[in-house]
Parts: structure tokens; sequence; C-alpha cells
């Protein structure tokens, strides 16, 4: 059962981590139209609120939806250092920003 919460949802391909860092968005009102926050305020709220696992775990798994290198579609609006194709690593949480991309507004609107 652990195992089986780790995998992607086959509706919408989204872990229950991405999924949740996005409703938190949602619920933080950052939408594309908004200036962007501090993603150490966001990584707080997810871990507060709904995924009590490890900040550094938040932080990557919205890092990667911010990537596009790593995903095909941009979930997530990054600003700042969010790493590189070479393998340089993302900023501290405190030294980048971020808000949900016009994609994400359509993936939660369901």
């Amino acid at each position: 059962v652990i195992a089986g919460r780790a995998l992607p949802d086959v509706r919408d391909g989204l872990k229950p981590v991405h999924r949740r860092i996005l409703y938190s968005m949602s619920e933080l009102n950052l939408t594309p139209d908004k200036p962007y926050r501090k993603s150490a305020r966001i990584v707080g709220d997810v871990l507060g609120k709904y995924h009590p696992h490890g900040d550094v775990a938040v932080y990557y798994a919205m890092v990667r939806m911010a990537q596009d290198f790593s995903t095909r579609a941009l979930l997530v609006d990054g600003h700042g250092n969010f790493g590189s194709v070479d393998g340089d690593s993302p900023a501290a949480m405190r030294y980048t920003e971020a808000k949900m991309s016009k994609l994400s507004l359509e993936l939660l609107r369901d």
C-alpha cells in the first residue's frame, strides 16, 4: 500500500506530493496573474497542512515541476535558479519564488 501511494495516478500523472503542492498553491491564490511568492512559504504551507514528510522532498518535487527540461509541460512557474540540464542543483528555497502556471489552473479545474 505504501509503495502504491508513490506511483503516479493514471488520471493525471501526478504523485500525491505534486497534487498537494498544486492544491496548496491554489489555496494561497498563486495564480499566474498574481506576483511570485517565496518557495519557502509554499513548502511550509504544504508541510504544515498536507504533507509532513520533510521540506527537502517537497521542495525538490516543486522544483521538478518548474524545470522545463524535466517535464513536458510546466505546472509551476518558477523565478530564480531552479537548476540546469548540466546537473547544477537549484538554489535554496529561500532564494527562489514560484506561482502556478496556466496549465496547472486547467488541471485543478476538474
